[in-house]
């Protein structure tokens, strides 16, 4: 399981295939908020769980399902 502590603002989010997903915000719980002025969250807040995340790096976190995939199924912040 990835520490909550190892993903800091502003990484870069993709998916397994390297695509752009979004910007971490901050981590909240068990889920990461994507920020919000992202070209690739559409401008709105997404929020994606701490489970999709395959491996952090320097300065990237990767998920463990394609850029699509993980758009497809991600949660808006109302």
């Amino acid at each position: 399981m990835i520490s909550p502590s190892e993903i800091r603002e502003r990484m870069e989010v993709v998916g397994s295939d390297e695509h752009h997903v979004g910007r971490v915000d901050k981590v909240m719980g068990g889920e990461i908020e994507l920020a919000k002025l992202d070209f690739g969250g559409g401008f709105k807040h997404h929020l994606i769980p701490l489970s999709w995340v395959e491996y952090v790096d320097e300065d990237k976190v990767r998920l463990t399902m394609t850029a699509d995939a993980a758009k497809a199924a991600w949660t808006e912040k109302h």
